[in-house]
């Protein structure tokens, strides 16, 4: 298990920028999500950390080595980082066992060095040690890259979005199998993904890298409650943006008085109050509830397990989003009532 620190670092191809003094911690034995959208820098950043590419400035550190400032780029065989591409990219010529143990000594690689252990570890039965790698599923051949990165006892593992080529159902399984692997190993990881899903599901940390800048790095309970910033919101799953003012330490918008997550220093102020749309809770028009609201159902998108609600509030004609189990989903145009649970973040407009 290694610490990887990252300062200051920027990159720049043809003159123009892509990293913009990047900085980012990651603690041994942890695996931290690299999220953004496409063209947001992820992949740059990964190939500067493996050495892949050569940084303009900064520094990078991996268990206290320095493998890059100014004057200094390690060679990616010399920083001990275990790298798995989106597609797996397995040796089709060799089987399971020889792509596994493709990176090691000779000797260790005659001896089909820890293939068996690697195998178990990625949730493998011992069996596919002799076969093709075509032969298998593409999640099955993703566990078998991850058991080939992990065979040297890499200090870090790169994973470069490697369930973005599975069907849903595929990648969830082969997700989770992923992340038991990796927890086993006690192996530190920082994952690259577009996935919102995949990034707060499997990341102990959620860093967000937005047009080459670090917006915020964070828990990922911490990232979806409270986001930096309205644009941040709006790309970590669905949001709902008001207008309102801060009175008497509540957000004061169209749907009522609302509490304010702690920390935020604002006072007497116009704001955007943020919120997600399952705070809102679509009651009964027979609900007593204090502070509920009368609003029609405009619209639904059902989605099976939920269903995404388009409301409009009878009083201020304001329109809002919300989401409910799909066993509750009412009828277009039924009237119902509406109350909001939990905090809401506020930003100064």
């Amino acid at each position: 298990m290694s610490t990887l620190r990252i300062s200051s670092l920027q990159k720049s191809f043809d003159g123009h920028p892509v990293l913009h003094g990047v900085d980012l911690s990651v603690k041994s034995g942890s695996l931290v999500a690299l999220l953004g959208p496409s063209g947001s820098g992820k992949t740059t950043l990964l190939r500067v950390l493996c050495g892949f590419e050569h940084a303009d400035a900064g520094t990078i550190e991996i268990d206290g080595r320095r493998v890059a400032d100014a004057g200094l780029h390690l060679p990616a065989e010399q920083r001990r980082i275990g790298y798995v591409a989106q597609e797996g990219a397995l040796f089709p010529h060799l089987s399971v066992a020889d792509n596994i143990v493709f990176g090691l000594p000779r000797a260790q690689r005659r001896a089909r060095h820890r293939v068996a252990e690697l195998l178990e570890l990625v949730g493998l039965p011992e069996s596919y040690a002799t076969r093709a790698p075509q032969h298998l599923s593409g999640g099955q051949q993703q566990r078998v890259a991850l058991a080939r990165a992990l065979a040297p006892s890499p200090g870090l593992v790169m994973l470069d979005e490697p369930f973005s080529s599975l069907d849903a159902a595929l990648r969830v399984e082969t997700r989770e199998a992923v992340a038991r692997a990796l927890a086993a190993a006690g192996a530190t990881a920082v994952l690259v993904t577009h996935d919102q899903a995949e990034a707060l599901s499997l990341g102990d940390e959620v860093a967000v890298l937005w047009s080459g800048r670090l917006l915020q790095t964070a828990a990922p309970q911490t990232l979806y409650r409270r986001p930096a910033t309205p644009e941040l919101a709006a790309f970590i799953g669905e949001s709902v943006l008001l207008p309102g003012h801060i009175v008497d330490g509540r957000a004061q918008c169209v749907l009522g008085a609302l509490p304010v997550a702690a920390g935020a220093n604002l006072v007497d102020s116009v704001v955007d109050v943020m919120l997600r749309p399952e705070q809102i809770e679509v009651l009964p028009e027979t609900a007593q509830r204090e502070g509920a609201l009368d609003a029609l159902v405009h619209d639904i998108t059902f989605q099976g397990q939920d269903a995404a609600l388009t409301l409009q509030l009878v009083e201020s004609q304001t329109t809002v989003r919300a989401r409910v189990p799909g066993y509750r989903t009412p009828r277009r145009g039924e009237r119902v009532r509406l109350a909001v649970g939990g905090e809401v973040s506020v930003y100064p407009r």
